[in-house]
């Protein structure tokens, strides 16, 4: 039997799905414990807006005032350092800064397999939180090799935002990255 054009396709959108679910749960276990965020993720705004900055992490001490360049958690390569945008899952200018459409899924995904419920959100937003299951598993993730820089990379985040809204990052990535932002809508931010 041979691998059709089709077949590969799909394993890779496979890959690629599995790829982002597993950042996104490591970012929202990040956020579930670290102190100011109430042990959820609280809104979609915020999961884009904390994602973009976990994706493009030479960025984050540019926007968060409270995470310094040199912190070892952000594990920036020179590379990264030299070319903050070339990233290798660019994310789009959307009406509300960075988004990938992606999330609707992603969050299905791991709410449906039981490593992410959802939790009440301020003001009506859906918030997240990793279930006991979802912990565990993104604890063993952030000690293997593969994770484990993209897991201190998310407590990096999650510590340097503390107490802010997806509102207030989004304000901040609006400010801190003007030029960045100023695209049309839809276009990928590299």
């Amino acid at each position: 039997m041979s691998i059709t054009y089709d077949d590969l396709e799909l394993a890779l959108l496979r890959e690629d799905l599995a790829y982002h679910q597993a950042r996104v749960l490591l970012l929202v276990n990040a956020v579930s414990k670290a102190p100011g965020h109430a042990r959820k993720l609280d809104g979609l705004t915020k999961l884009a807006k904390m994602d973009f900055l976990l994706r493009y992490p030479a960025l984050a001490p540019v926007v968060l005032e409270q995470l310094s360049g040199s912190d070892p958690r952000l594990n920036l390569s020179q590379e990264e350092i030299a070319a903050p945008t070339e990233v290798e899952a660019p994310m789009v200018r959307y009406k509300y800064g960075p988004w990938d459409d992606r999330y609707y899924a992603i969050i299905g995904a791991l709410v449906g397999r039981g490593l992410l419920k959802y939790a009440k959100g301020r003001k009506g937003s859906v918030a997240l939180t990793t279930t006991k299951e979802g912990r565990r598993l993104a604890e063993d993730m952030g000690k293997a090799r593969d994770w484990k820089a993209l897991s201190e990379r998310s407590e990096a985040i999650a510590d340097a935002s503390s107490g802010l809204t997806g509102n207030a990052i989004k304000d901040l990535i609006y400010e801190k990255l003007e030029a960045l932002m100023d695209r049309p809508h839809r276009q990928v931010i590299q």
